[in-house]
């Protein structure tokens, strides 16, 4: 069992004596949970091989699925990557520091442990300061994927980092919860059209409108099937998903939200009388419908503000873990905007266990 340090930091304005010593454990070899603007990332640097092989065996990883590159400094990208396309210096120029990942060709520098055996690699620089002053800190860049067990819930805070790896890694820097609450988004500039492998904080939308191009989002990045391969994280095996089994209820149309709720209230009253204790996650204009089964539910938000849906979508997972429940049915959002990521991560976490409520 290892020691783990837990170490509260301003997030804007993180103490330097903290932010040294997370590098000197990073030097060592160690593994360092820190915070981005996204998520809670498990770091080791990118050039320690074991380091890197130990994220795999403590986060129980699939050695086949490959880690994401944080770097500090745009000029760092040359060297991590190799025959970095106009397309990846035009994001990087207007959307860096930020929530988007790049998969571009990787260089020689980087060791074949980080990419999963694959030449290209998934490169980003977080916004988030805490972040920013670690990698400059160790004056390297660091390999780190979300900070959570294979398969579970993406970290939000420093408390979720704890319950999953409290006396297995060495240090976690505590700088409160993330702002987005879900995952970069991951785009691949190694094929033409550039092709959406992971949608997330930033749209897809956005990021057409700075490329001036359109991105190809395959039937894998909407959560509808898995990657056969993955290139980059979150594309293949079950993602994001609480420990309770989960339904998601999907509607064609959301403009009326009349059938989904009946469906979920129909599925949560038939699920109780079997005795099994029932979790809802809804909606704040759906919520008051489901408050007299007796179900644990919890809103992500209003369906207007799907920054708040998204931000509260990990967490309210997370929630109703520790609330006992054994069994969660979702509802679907529409997928505009950050609708797309949502939706990915819900059809991911419930495993695609799917039921359409107008069919």
């Amino acid at each position: 069992m290892v020691e783990t340090r837990v170490v509260k930091v301003d997030p804007f304005n993180p103490s330097t004596e903290a932010i040294a010593e997370a590098a000197e454990v990073l030097r060592r070899g160690g593994l360092v949970a820190f915070p981005t603007e996204t998520v809670y990332g498990l770091g080791a640097l990118v050039y320690l091989r074991e380091s890197v092989l130990r994220i795999f065996r403590v986060k129980k990883r699939p050695l086949d699925n490959p880690l994401i590159v944080h770097i500090s400094k745009l000029s760092a990208l040359s060297l991590v990557a190799r025959d970095v396309p106009e397309e990846a210096l035009i994001i990087a120029e207007k959307l860096w520091p930020g929530p988007v990942t790049l998969v571009l060709w990787k260089s020689d520098s980087i060791p074949s442990e980080v990419t999963a055996g694959l030449p290209k690699v998934a490169v980003r620089m977080p916004a988030h300061r805490v972040a920013l002053m670690l990698i400059d800190s160790v004056n390297a860049p660091i390999a780190a994927p979300s900070a959570n067990l294979s398969g579970r819930p993406s970290p939000t805070s420093a408390d979720h980092v704890i319950k999953d790896f409290y006396g297995s890694i060495d240090l976690v820097i505590d700088a409160g919860e993330t702002l987005h609450g879900v995952e970069s988004t991951i785009v691949d500039l190694t094929v033409k059209p550039p092709l959406l492998l992971r949608p997330g904080a930033l749209s897809v939308e956005e990021l057409e409108r700075v490329l001036g191009i359109k991105i190809a989002i395959p039937p894998f990045a909407r959560g509808l099937t898995e990657a056969s391969r993955a290139i980059a994280p979150g594309m293949k095996y079950r993602h994001y998903a609480p420990r309770a089994e989960m339904v998601l209820v999907e509607s064609r149309s959301y403009d009326s939200l009349t059938k989904i709720v009946n469906v979920v209230r129909d599925i949560a009253l038939k699920s109780m009388r079997k005795g099994v204790s029932v979790g809802i996650l809804c909606s704040d204009e759906t919520y008051n419908y489901y408050t007299d089964l007796g179900a644990v539910v919890r809103s992500l938000g209003s369906r207007s503000n799907l920054f708040q849906v998204a931000k509260n979508l990990f967490k309210s997972m997370r929630e109703l873990d520790e609330a006992g429940v054994s069994f969660i049915i979702a509802e679907g959002f529409e997928e505009k905007g950050l609708g797309l990521t949502i939706m990915n991560r819900l059809r991911k976490a419930s495993g695609h266990n799917i039921i359409m409520a107008d069919q």
